[in-house]
């Protein structure tokens, strides 16, 4: 008997609605699918750290067992998978299980196998290919989606840098790129040999690099998700980028805002129909489901030119799976389960696309990525609680109400801070130590924090207390990044 095909966005509604089988997003933490459950019957969180004290409903975190120092959230996923309580949840709850990540690798895609469950993303060999930035240059080339003037090639010295740029036409003000990295961590600005020479040991020998020239640009970002009927795209989003009162990373990502007036009508159109030429190249590529580009808006010229592609959730989703366009259709991640359930289904991307596009469809939030910026170590005594804060006339940050919902804020003068960093947690240079989700913006006109924002991460840091450590240490633990 064939499958009844879904016709419309309430019939793709209900399907997920009366879900049968279960659903897991395993992760460090809930935050990048954070209300999913509410849309996804049976949709589960199995999570290494418990960001509600117990108190969410749809969250696992199993007792915390001996393990070796994690490396990566592909790491944590696989320790997770492995987790005796883990298995015999899974096992209990029976069905087909579904799995979705944030990371992941080979070693989970067998550790789900062994659970009797599917993963419902790309294969993780394609995903590693796709998320290489020398690759985004080349696909987008393909798609005729421009990246900043570049040239990709192995940099043996400076010298050798020098000439690649002469050839190139680059100048001498770079933006030095590696194939993989993270929130500003393989991001190098090089003006002169001083520069280079900083940096030597990440860019030589690290095979292709990625040389640009460097522009004067605002950041964006954009999700989208490739399915058998066309890209769907979502909005455009400002970028927080290297505030240093959120992060101690020169160029690293640390939060977005989403607002209907952010980009002019002509850069939101040019940046969702560029987004839609690169879905659809990828669908070509052989890749399908939710990814994110970022663009660079040179602010002389106006041009957008493509950043990178992250082929899977970020830390945006949970921006785009929450503005008022979701609400009133369905999350932009719902399409991506649809994408991999197998069931068939017809839709207008087009229609839905052009609504989308519609000013109205956006309601102004904002999320800002507060890290420890101080280059020490400690250990935290007392954390702040997940759940609904709120600002008095003098400034001055007070815990409200516990709530796992961002739609509790209610007016600017409330926020949602969900809580990474707990109490016996290390305190280091570049720790999360949680993400504050505001009505409104975040940002001047002039993309400069505003004084609100300001005494908001002062707040939040205030909440936090911790002891010096008797002996200095060194931390790089990538575990918890949320990116």
């Amino acid at each position: 008997m064939p499958k009844k095909t879904l016709k419309n966005i309430s019939e793709i509604r209900r399907y997920f609605h009366t879900n049968k089988d279960p659903i897991y997003f395993v992760s460090a933490t809930n935050f990048n699918l954070l209300g999913l459950d509410e849309w996804v019957k049976n949709f589960k969180y199995i999570c290494y750290m418990d960001c509600f004290d117990g108190r969410h409903p749809n969250v696992l975190c199993p007792s915390e067992l001996p393990h070796d120092e994690f490396q990566s959230i592909e790491d944590i996923n696989n320790y997770l998978l492995q987790h005796k309580e883990v298995v015999d949840f899974v096992k209990a709850r029976g069905g087909k299980p579904k799995f979705v990540f944030l990371m992941f690798d080979e070693k989970t895609e067998a550790l789900v196998k062994e659970l009797g469950g599917e993963v419902w993303f790309p294969k993780a060999k394609l995903r590693q290919s796709m998320d290489n930035k020398i690759e985004t240059v080349r696909v987008g080339n393909k798609a005729n989606v421009p990246s900043v003037p570049n040239t990709l090639s192995e940099v043996k010295d400076y010298a050798h840098l020098q000439q690649l740029c002469e050839k190139a036409g680059l100048g001498n003000d770079l933006v030095l790129q590696s194939a993989f990295g993270d929130s500003g961590h393989t991001t190098f600005f090089i003006k002169s040999e001083a520069d280079f020479r900083k940096h030597e040991h990440e860019i030589v020998g690290e095979g292709e690099i990625k040389i640009m020239k460097r522009i004067n640009c605002r950041g964006s970002a954009i999700e989208a998700c490739a399915t058998n009927q066309g890209t769907i795209v979502g909005p455009l989003m400002t970028e927080l980028v290297g505030f240093n009162e959120l992060t101690p990373y020169r160029g690293g990502w640390c939060g977005n805002e989403i607002f209907s007036t952010a980009f002019s009508p002509r850069q939101r159109q040019k940046a969702r129909e560029l987004t839609f030429q690169f879905g659809e190249q990828l669908r070509k590529e052989g890749y399908r489901g939710y990814f994110e580009l970022d663009f660079l808006i040179d602010k002389k010229s106006d041009d957008i030119w493509l950043g990178e592609l992250n082929p899977r959730i970020t830390g945006a989703s949970s921006m785009t799976n929450h503005a008022a366009f979701a609400h009133a259709d369905a999350p932009l991640f719902l399409f991506h389960l649809l994408e991999f359930s197998k069931k068939p289904f017809n839709l207008d991307v087009d229609e839905l696309n052009a609504r989308w596009a519609d000013p109205d469809m956006i309601d102004s939030w904002s999320q800002m990525v507060i890290k420890h910026t101080e280059d020490s170590v400690d250990v935290i005594t007392e954390a702040p609680q997940s759940g609904i804060y709120r600002m008095q006339e003098d400034g001055s940050v007070v815990f409200d109400r516990f709530d796992y919902h961002r739609r509790a804020v209610e007016t600017e003068n409330e926020a949602f801070f969900l809580r990474i960093s707990n109490t016996g947690d290390y305190r280091y240079e570049g720790a999360d130590l949680g993400i504050l989700v505001t009505r409104g913006r975040s940002m001047t006109p002039g993309f400069r924090l505003t004084d609100k924002s300001k005494a908001w991460i002062d707040g939040i840091k205030a909440a936090y207390k911790a002891r010096p450590l008797s002996a200095p240490k060194t931390f790089e633990d990538p575990a918890f990044k949320i990116m």
